[in-house]
């Protein structure tokens, strides 16, 4: 499978991350889902494999301890084989965080579910990518080693010039 992972996320998978980020398990797998259908291509694993963990904490949240061991082995099924970071979605941490959850949730079993501590739940985490415009053209400029350039015109800055210190 090759994934694009160097594009940006589709608008309702970032809406489904900040929905799932804030415990709103349903209403990001809805957003998610659209994400889904609107996509072409293997990236659609990636909407899907977040979508799924939704589910699986939203049965969590629901006391149903079957639906959640059946979607979580869904969801690795679609994370599983994509690279540590997708399109700014740190998928290794997802993974990781989700096993977590499984984890404490066998510890429980299916009779104690409902004793399941929710502050487990970690949100999807984005890397936290610095973009520039360029003031002169408008491109958009790309960093590297801490020195910003415009592949169009050429205008250069060093990005510790973005600093600014209080005395």
């Amino acid at each position: 499978m090759t994934v694009d992972c160097d594009g940006k996320l589709h608008p309702q998978a970032l809406e489904g991350i900040h929905l799932f980020n804030a415990g709103e398990f349903f209403e990001a797998h809805e957003a998610l889902e659209t994400a889904w259908r609107d996509e072409k291509g293997d990236i659609r694993d990636l909407y899907q494999g977040i979508l799924q963990v939704a589910v699986c904490f939203l049965h969590i949240t629901r006391g149903n301890y079957d639906g959640a061991v059946k979607v979580y082995g869904r969801s690795m099924k679609w994370l599983n084989d994509l690279p540590d970071v997708c399109r700014e979605v740190q998928v290794a941490k997802l993974r990781n965080d989700a096993d977590a959850v499984m984890d404490e949730l066998r510890k429980l079993g299916r009779e104690r579910i409902n004793e399941f501590d929710s502050s487990l739940f970690r949100p999807v985490v984005l890397n936290e990518k610095r973009e520039w415009t360029c003031d002169r053209c408008g491109a958009r400029m790309h960093e590297k080693n801490c020195k910003v350039t415009c592949p169009n015109c050429g205008n250069r800055f060093d990005c510790s010039d973005l600093n600014i210190y209080f005395d």
